[in-house]
């Protein structure tokens, strides 16, 4: 599930030339090459509630999404690359794809690339809000699965792409780097109208690393350009119908030799519009700590906390908290191949207001709802616990 963590991959060199300019064959083949990438992740779980019953099942894409993907890049000269990349999510138990209807449901884009002037892509993308910042919190060291924050509400997963976007990265300048990503609504006659913006930066100073990131999302049920964005859960599924959602989102790291501490913050906000079926904007503030211990090359561990409030918004006079705590151990058996076991616990008290059906909105008692991987099978009450036993595989 966490993009940042794929290990190892197999290149293929590819000629781009035509069968008739063989004799050009070994030149063309030095200047583009395609890699072939991808990673397989089954597992054992339990989880205590999932709608009032406990479950023993098999579960797919745990520690790392299951997903294939191509990556391309060609020397166009001058120090110019002309790059592509096409990632497909995929059931690792059943063969089904991720999502139905998208071949390439991950990423999906274009574009070129210079080490002195940056990169510039085109196509379906993560936000750099995600790349910069999700690289340094919870789910760049925990897997998304039972790692991210309740709900994954402040988007630090891998839940959240743009389509139609065009997305400028600088090259990393005394440690610093910046991206900002556009996504075009296409909208005849509004520009703004379903468009979204991204924007972060990341300092790097010897064991220390910073990120800052923001999302500003408009016409979120509508929206051509916002290709995924996980609204779904208990935690946040009363606020479908926002006009708009800003996410603020910080994360840092410490790290000394062997050992890493990082905290993160994140700030989401709801703000209703005419046809929204709540009345007042919502907040939600996440303060999260991460860590990881490498015991040997082949073993690591590593813990989360994060603590979840909503605001007093929409009759909601005692919001709901989450508390949640994740652990996670790994063992390399090769540079490719990873047995782990991971385990959530977490803990909601208060109100939320949730959908109820396409037309209202329900004031009812929080219920936990662990990571990323309980958002359709949240408890039935306040407290859930996840445990998984997996084998990840990565070629």
């Amino acid at each position: 599930m966490n993009q940042m963590k794929r290990i190892g991959a197999r290149v293929f060199t590819l000629s781009c030339v035509p069968f008739a300019s063989m004799a050009l064959s070994t030149q063309a083949a030095a200047q583009s090459s395609v890699t072939l990438y991808g990673v397989v992740d089954n597992a054992f779980a339990y989880v205590s509630n999932q709608r009032g019953h406990s479950n023993f099942y098999m579960s797919q894409g745990n520690l790392q999404a299951s997903k294939f993907g191509l990556l391309g890049a060609e020397d166009i000269g001058g120090g110019t690359k002309a790059i592509f990349r096409l990632e497909s999510g995929f059931n690792s138990l059943t063969g089904a794809q991720s999502s139905a209807g998208l071949i390439f449901n991950r990423q999906a884009y274009a574009g070129l690339s210079n080490d002195r002037y940056g990169t510039l892509t085109l196509g379906r993308q993560y936000t750099p809000y995600f790349q910069m910042v999700g690289a340094l919190g919870p789910t760049g060291v925990l897997t998304g699965a039972t790692g991210a924050h309740p709900g994954d509400l402040d988007a630090l997963d891998t839940t959240l792409r743009f389509n139609n976007s065009v997305t400028y990265t600088s090259p990393t300048i005394a440690g610093l780097a910046f991206s900002a990503q556009y996504g075009l609504g296409g909208v005849p006659g509004s520009v703004a109208s379903g468009s979204n913006f991204s924007a972060a930066f990341r300092y790097d100073y010897k064991p220390f690393a910073v990120a800052v990131g923001y999302l500003k999302l408009r016409d979120i049920a509508t929206s051509q350009s916002l290709g995924s964005f996980a609204i779904n859960s208990p935690v946040n599924s009363g606020y479908a119908t926002a006009h708009s959602a800003q996410l603020l989102a910080a994360a840092a790291r410490y790290t000394h030799d062997d050992l890493m501490v990082g905290v993160n913050y994140s700030n989401v906000q709801y703000a209703p519009g005419s046809r929204s079926l709540f009345a007042s904007e919502a907040v939600f503030n996440t303060y999260g700590l991460i860590s990881t211990y490498r015991f040997s090359p082949a073993v690591t561990v590593g813990a989360g906390y994060s603590y979840t409030r909503a605001s007093k918004a929409n009759g909601v006079s005692d919001p709901a908290r989450y508390h949640q705590i994740s652990l996670e151990q790994t063992y390399n058996l090769t540079t490719r191949t990873t047995l782990y076991a991971i385990q959530a616990y977490q803990l909601a008290r208060g109100k939320s207001l949730i959908a109820a059906g396409s037309t209202g909105t329900s004031i009812v008692d929080a219920v936990a709802v662990v990571g990323d991987s309980q958002n359709a099978t949240p408890s039935s009450g306040p407290s859930q616990f996840v445990g998984m036993v997996g084998l990840r595989h990565a070629f």
